[in-house]
């Protein structure tokens, strides 16, 4: 069994839904965690999705494209919406300063919220990094010297440094298709230095379809490229990494039993 630890199973609706999740139990996929982007409708969307299917999961939090939408939530407000036996995790939250969709202070604030959502909860929040590697070091340093919190860098195209970081405070890696593009040789040799207990897989479907599937919609059942290709990169056997990423997803999830 593998483990899809990242996918937007709420963008696949009806049929369509429970086909992708069909599909990805067919390949062996038997663990899937559909994210939230949103709290209130989305945020029940999410849960729902996990009510309806066994083996799929929920996180529950605001994505940073999403910070500048309205009042930024309390603490409390997270933590609501977390409450929740298929909820797993908080997020995703983060920095993303290749889009800007949110005003930076914004996304930094709502950031913080949702470390600390983590850590009074317990439950691991899924960090969304890209092109901020700076201040998103700076913060984790910052907020982890407050008190620690279980968190996982999703999609991981960050670079070494933030990855070292991340690692030296308790953090988790999960790398996406982005890991099988030619090009992406960067990140492949952060996944070879990765420490091995610190690794997971995800598709981030429906977006980045991995190699050999480019230009076709991403699902959670393509994970299984990924893996091969860092089973490739790692050096080892498809069932051995199989079986490594999936304990490491249910020590750092540790309610998705």
């Amino acid at each position: 069994m593998i483990v899809d630890s990242h996918c937007h199973l709420d963008h696949f609706r009806g049929e369509a839904q429970d086909a992708a999740v069909a599909r990805a139990k067919a390949a062996g996929v038997g663990v899937m965690v559909t994210i939230g982007t949103r709290l209130g409708e989305q945020a029940a969307a999410v849960r729902a999705i996990a009510d309806r299917h066994a083996g799929v999961f929920a996180t529950v939090g605001i994505h940073p494209h999403n910070a500048g939408e309205g009042e930024l939530p309390t603490v409390e407000a997270i933590l609501a919406e977390a409450d929740h036996p298929r909820v797993v995790g908080i997020g995703e939250s983060g920095l993303d300063y290749f889009y800007d969709k949110a005003p930076r202070d914004r996304q930094q604030a709502g950031f913080r919220r949702h470390i600390e959502a983590a850590r009074q909860s317990g439950l691991p929040l899924v960090v969304h990094a890209r092109d901020a590697d700076a201040d998103m070091a700076a913060i984790l340093e910052d907020e982890d010297a407050r008190g620690k919190f279980p968190f996982l860098l999703h999609c991981f195209s960050s670079g070494a440094d933030l990855a070292r970081t991340a690692v030296r405070l308790g953090g988790f890696i999960s790398f996406s298709g982005m890991l099988t593009f030619p090009k992406s040789d960067a990140i492949r040799a952060v996944a070879a230095e990765t420490p091995a207990d610190r690794l997971l897989v995800e598709t981030d479907s429906p977006y980045l379809a991995p190699v050999p599937l480019r230009g076709k919609p991403c699902e959670p059942a393509y994970v299984v490229h990924t893996a091969a290709k860092l089973a490739q990169v790692r050096g080892l056997g498809s069932a051995e990494l199989a079986d490594l990423t999936t304990g490491n997803f249910h020590r750092l999830f540790s309610r998705a039993r």
